[in-house]
């Protein structure tokens, strides 16, 4: 296990209103090589799969609260796994892999410019273990969910997003070691991007 590094607390509050983010929300993939700071990186992972304020339950639908996703986040400085229950990060790798996602994701450029991607891995058995077969397709809306929670959490941010589902599966489990038992499923991209006026 590497080092966790707690991140800072989450805004719950906003600034901007969610029909105005909605609006708003476009793919973007001009991303600048500008990092993000702790606050906004915190903010993303927050909105992907963060302790909702009330209980035990997390900021995503999950079929029967299986949950099934874990959520990684690749940046300049390594690789990194979210754990929601602590809001928290810990170390995986102290190497950029960006570069190797985009390999794995066939040359997709923005992926080794963005300062962050985030990558969700499912652990499908959570889920089927309870809804047999069925349980596939709830892990997939629950992939999409969490992705929508990043893309317009990044919108509020004045950030860009992408969504990546172009990508070689066995590929980019490699690039981040995954074990058997997950499988990436979906990875958003996001950074400071030319904004049109």
């Amino acid at each position: 296990m590497g080092k966790t590094i707690n991140l800072p607390k989450p805004d719950v509050k906003g600034t901007i209103p969610l029909e105005q983010v909605i609006a708003m929300r476009r793919s973007r993939r001009d991303f600048l090589r500008q990092p993000l700071t702790p606050e906004q990186t915190g903010q993303l992972l927050w909105a992907a799969q963060g302790k909702a304020m009330m209980g035990r339950f997390r900021n995503v639908p999950s079929a029967g609260a299986t949950y099934p996703l874990e959520v990684f986040a690749a940046t300049e400085e390594g690789l990194f796994h979210y754990l929601w229950n602590q809001h928290a990060i810990e170390r995986l790798a102290d190497r950029d892999i960006r570069a190797q996602l985009c390999q794995a994701s066939w040359g997709q450029e923005f992926i080794g410019a963005a300062p962050l991607t985030i990558i969700f891995a499912a652990e499908f058995s959570r889920t089927t273990s309870r809804y047999g077969e069925r349980g596939v397709r709830y892990v997939y809306m629950e992939a999409g969910h969490a992705a929508q929670n990043v893309h317009l959490q990044a919108e509020a941010l004045s950030l860009g997003s992408v969504a990546v589902g172009a990508f070689d599966d066995a590929a980019v489990s490699k690039v981040l070691s995954l074990p058997a038992n997950l499988e990436a499923v979906y990875m958003v991209v996001v950074g400071h991007c030319h904004r049109e006026a």
